[in-house]
């Protein structure tokens, strides 16, 4: 047996039915017991997104908006174009409508896990703040649970050492910037691991602040290229859609008999990329939200649950779109250079392939930046709050990315989507533990607001 093949076997069972039922599962109950949260305060959580809650700067570390935008970071990188690409191509174009269906019931599952986040943050040593699923874990669901929040936590320093924040980054970036400007992937590499060495050893607040400036705008220039090349095949838009939808219940029938998809495959490629891309239980966003600057649970839960919306709802899409309506996923090519050759046909022009390779630069290198501070913290955590030995986890960051692009492809999301599943498990088992802490937060916070006792 092959090492790939032992690894796939790993992933499947891994990614089997109790873990997609966990996940959707508890999205769906978050989804109803709150009320549809993320579909009526949408609104309400944009424009707490962009006004300071008074006295909130007094709690905190950095911004509410610096701590989205942290977890942006992190979440939207090369998940949002080599991992949708690796999705459609692996359980067909009804990938997407499952990346869809776990985002919706993913932005309740980040409300809630982002408002445990702010509900049972401490202190560490250094005077810093501390949160994320291992401290309510052990301080919501009690000190018997203390091994599961040291299991998260190991976890997660395995994603961030193996999974999202080195390998699929760096080698999208090599592979991307060899391939469009024909670039030598050694010297990629090189710069890229002096640069990363250079910004990590700021901490927090320099990744937040790297991040509040280039997340937006990658973003908002991504997006738009997308919508450009969606406006100039309008006409296909509607069958695309349609397309989708039906490929996702009947991928034989929509397909024209294509073999090798299933359902099966849709569901479990269409999850594992979406949770790859929005970390939506994974337990990650709510390690940079515990930062924020507020004293009020639900509203950091509100903010936060935008990340979910804006990264797959609005940035996956715009990918997953041009790919299937362009009709490239049907060929060979594979990863970012699918994505690029998407984008060139979409604009008639091989300068869609310059955007796609900028805009995978900025979003696997900001990744790696937010997931460096993610699996920090899970460091500390496993340490006892001792960061004596964090530059040996730095250097280990620094060690793994110079490698990362000699990796091949196949393996790197083989080795991430485990990893992925694994620091879920964890996560998922608290949220269902405090869920009766969630509703009773909401519940109590949006009576306040009635009384005009918040804003």
């Amino acid at each position: 047996m092959s090492i790939d093949t032992f690894l796939n076997s790993i992933k499947h069972f891994i990614w089997g039915p109790p873990l997609l039922i966990l996940i959707s599962g508890v999205g769906i109950y978050f989804t109803f017991r709150l009320k549809l949260i993320q579909l009526f305060n949408l609104p309400r959580a944009f424009v707490y997104m962009f006004s300071r809650e008074k006295g909130g700067e007094q709690a905190g570390d950095i911004s509410a908006f610096a701590a989205l935008s942290t977890a942006l970071a992190a979440t939207i990188g090369t998940g949002n174009i080599v991992g949708v690409a690796t999705a459609i191509q692996a359980g067909g174009p009804g990938a997407l409508f499952w990346m869809w269906l776990i985002a919706l019931f993913g932005m309740a599952t980040k409300y809630a896990e982002c408002l445990l986040a702010i509900k049972f943050r401490t202190k560490d040593r250094d005077g810093f703040i501390a949160g994320g699923p291992m401290y309510y874990i052990e301080l919501g669901m009690g000190k018997k649970w203390k091994w599961l929040a040291k299991l998260f936590a190991l976890f997660g320093v395995m994603v961030a050492l193996f999974g999202i924040g080195t390998f699929p980054q760096i080698n999208g970036i090599t592979t991307a910037l060899h391939d469009t400007f024909n670039l030598p992937i050694s010297l990629t590499a090189i710069v890229l691991t002096g640069l990363v060495a250079a910004i990590i050893l700021g901490g927090v607040q320099r990744i937040s602040k790297m991040a509040s400036v280039i997340v937006p705008f990658m973003a908002i220039a991504y997006v738009a290229a997308s919508v450009l090349i969606l406006v100039l095949n309008a006409e296909k838009l509607p069958t695309t859609i349609a397309f989708i939808v039906e490929a996702a219940f009947h991928p034989q029938a929509a397909l024209g008999g294509v073999v090798g998809f299933t359902v099966m495959q849709a569901i479990q490629s269409g999850v594992a990329r979406g949770i790859f891309s929005n970390e939506a239980g994974l337990g990650s966003a709510p390690i940079a939200a515990a930062a924020a600057h507020t004293k009020e649970p639900v509203r950091q839960g509100l903010i936060s649950m935008t990340g979910t919306f804006l990264d797959t709802i609005i940035v996956c899409t715009m990918t997953g779109l041009v790919i299937v309506l362009t009709g490239t996923w049907q060929g060979t090519v594979q990863g970012a250079a699918l994505t690029n050759l998407a984008f060139s046909q979409g604009l008639a022009s091989e300068f869609g392939a310059v955007i796609v390779t900028v805009g995978l630069i900025f979003f696997a290198f900001t990744t790696i930046l937010g997931w460096c501070y993610y699996g920090e913290r899970c460091f500390v955590y496993l340490t006892g709050g001792r960061t004596r030995g964090i530059k040996f986890y730095r250097l280990a960051f620094i060690a793994l990315i110079a490698i990362a692009p000699f990796i091949q492809l196949n393996t790197i999301w083989t080795i991430a989507d485990i990893v992925n599943g694994l620091m879920a498990f964890p996560n998922l088992i608290a949220l269902v533990s405090l869920r009766h802490v969630v509703i009773e937060e909401t519940r109590l916070y949006f009576e306040r607001l009635k009384l005009g006792q918040v804003k």
